[in-house]
């Protein structure tokens, strides 16, 4: 498994990756309401919150399917990769400015919106540069 992913490096860049976005789709689709506590959220975002939750989940699916079921693994799965970071990337962008510049409905001052996703925008980069031999074959 490890060969799959040139090495442990990016396995674990690729676990950790993904066991967040994990963490974030098991929070906003089974934790909603806690979910909604922390950040301070109506009641009446709840679908969207777990539609949000979905397309994590899609995505968490789709890397357990390429890490354990693929026989090729990673090799040839560059749309995934480059969605995941695109999503990340565009995420990243729009919490940064519903947070730090149009602040329209904030009632918690947390950073958590801007700071995770830039790790995972991070992280997905690592991947898409570090697995490039591999995901464009």
């Amino acid at each position: 498994m490890i060969e799959k992913f040139n090495g442990i490096i990016y396995l674990i860049v690729f676990l950790v990756h993904f066991i967040g976005t994990g963490v974030y789709a098991f929070q906003l689709i089974v934790g909603t309401k806690k979910f909604r506590e922390r950040f301070q959220i109506d009641e009446t975002a709840s679908t969207i919150m777990r539609m949000a939750g979905a397309l994590f989940l899609g995505a968490v699916l789709m890397a357990i399917y390429i890490m354990f079921v693929r026989p090729n693994g990673v090799e040839g799965t560059w749309g995934f990769f480059n969605l995941i970071f695109v999503q990340n990337l565009c995420i990243f962008l729009v919490n940064t400015y519903s947070i730090k510049v149009d602040k329209t409905g904030m009632k918690t001052e947390s950073n958590e919106g801007v700071i995770a996703p830039f790790i995972f925008t991070v992280l997905s980069a690592i991947l898409c540069y570090g697995l490039a031999d591999k995901i464009y074959t």
